[in-house]
């Protein structure tokens, strides 16, 4: 008789655990998808910063070229990279600037690139989760 009593009070425990173990693997795998997902967005974003780079260091050294070569400061020129390469997804905008004047006139060549340029082609300040842009200048 003792027993038969003892039985029924433990008749419940297992579907509890059961259930605490559903509830705790249950987190366990939602925790992971998450972590799981926010790597693979900073790991887009990454690749995402280093193709911006090299597409402002593309417009930098164009700019340069344009100075060192034909001998103009163009004030700014703006243009997309181009189609079927991995920074298609890129604008440059390129600015050239006096500084001094005479013989001792130096140059700041500024060069900006951006995935999500405005309506005119500018890089502007996006606050857009996927937004990337790069700045580079160099002083001739």
């Amino acid at each position: 008789m003792n027993r038969i009593l003892r039985l029924r009070r433990q008749a419940g425990v297992g579907i509890v655990t059961a259930i605490f173990l559903l509830v705790v693997l249950s987190a366990l795998g939602v925790a992971m998808v998450g972590i799981y997902t926010s790597q693979q967005s900073s790991a887009n974003l990454d690749l995402m910063g280093a193709q911006a780079y090299q597409a402002a260091r593309a417009g930098l050294e164009w700019g340069i070229f344009q100075r060192k070569r034909n001998n103009s400061c163009v004030a700014m020129s703006t243009f997309p990279m181009p189609a079927g390469t991995s920074l298609s997804s890129f604008t440059v905008n390129v600015s050239c600037t006096t500084l001094g004047s005479g013989d001792l006139a130096r140059f700041l060549i500024r060069s900006v690139s951006c995935n999500m340029p405005d309506a005119n082609g500018n890089c502007v300040n996006v606050s857009k989760a996927e937004s990337v842009s790069r700045t580079l200048e160099a002083e001739l």
